[in-house]
């Protein structure tokens, strides 16, 4: 069934349409009130009021997001701890992905992306474990199997997560969105991943492992217009124009080398209001970007303007942007 609304909401989307994404679930967790502290993150809204996730959910199908997130970044042992998780993993990543799922059916046409997150740690390849890793993405898979109309595997600092992930996944049908976390530090003409890999290596082993989307987030928006330009590069002489390329980035002033995603509470930049990240949402989109959204920092109100900004040319008609 997810396949079949999957293959039928893409049969009528049109060519140069972006699609929308949600923004960052952590920090609109916090700004609205809900429980929230380290070292459980975005997870203790699904321990102890997942309603608030149902209102994140909801305000951001309002914004005009055409895909939200299940909350299961946090639902890691790095997170909520390796005996909670063995505990009651299975069931908090099914309660993110059941509620996803509710909020999406009511609205309809809304698809949910099933998050799988890197599980040794957020941005520090030299963490990755395969053997440590694979069964908890198992655990995280077969328990928002039955929700999700894609896989989205988010913030992957190497390209060997990106396999683990594919290898995980086996021979489910369902897209598979790769999404890639970059080095903040711009060198132009030379985006890399934070593990030191090129966005070249990635884009081409996305396509090597069968990836529906190739996308960039939680980094800086400055470095994500070479980061399009590198995979879009490698998808055009691969052949592979059907593969999405995408970019939500997220608010945070540059990160450390060592810096570990949401290791604290980090302060957010003072010029990327909805309309400072609409116009470089607007670059990736000249660039060939078709997926859009928004990561850390980047809320509802940032994705009302992207949505009703993006997409004005190819509801009236007319090309929006040309890539």
């Amino acid at each position: 069934m997810t396949e079949l609304r999957t293959a039928a909401r893409a049969a009528h989307a049109p060519r140069d349409h972006v699609t929308i994404l949600d923004g960052g679930t952590g920090r609109e967790l916090k700004r609205i009130g809900a429980p929230f502290r380290q070292p459980e993150w975005s997870a203790l809204a699904l321990i102890e009021a997942p309603e608030f996730v149902t209102r994140v959910h909801e305000a951001y199908v309002a914004a005009g997001a055409e895909v939200i997130t299940t909350n299961s970044y946090a639902v890691v042992p790095f997170h909520i701890g390796a005996e909670r998780f063995a505990a009651d993993g299975p069931r908090l990543a099914a309660l993110a992905g059941r509620l996803a799922r509710a909020v999406a059916d009511a609205a309809g046409g809304v698809r949910v992306a099933g998050s799988l997150p890197p599980i040794c740690g957020s941005y520090r390849a030299d963490w990755f474990d395969a053997g440590f890793a694979r069964p908890i993405l198992r655990v995280l898979v077969a328990a928002m199997t039955p929700f999700v109309d894609h896989w989205q595997a988010e913030t992957l600092s190497a390209i060997a997560e990106a396999e683990l992930v594919r290898e995980v996944l086996g021979a489910d049908a369902r897209p598979l969105w790769l999404s890639f976390t970059l080095n903040d530090e711009r060198i132009p003409g030379q985006p890399r991943l934070r593990s030191g890999e090129t966005v070249a290596a990635a884009a081409a082993a996305a396509v090597r492992l069968g990836a529906a989307a190739v996308l960039f987030n939680c980094s800086q928006p400055e470095v994500m217009g070479d980061a399009v330009d590198a995979a879009r590069g490698i998808l055009t002489a691969a052949g592979r124009g059907d593969v999405e390329v995408g970019v939500y980035a997220n608010a945070f002033a540059p990160q450390r080398a060592d810096a570990e995603a949401n290791s604290d509470y980090s302060r957010l930049r003072d010029d990327l209001s909805p309309a400072g990240y609409l116009a470089w949402a607007e670059d990736w989109v000249r660039r060939g970007a078709r997926v859009v959204g928004g990561c850390c920092g980047i809320g509802p109100e940032h994705v009302a303007l992207l949505s009703a900004t993006l997409n004005a040319g190819v509801r009236t008609g007319a090309r929006a942007c040309s890539p």
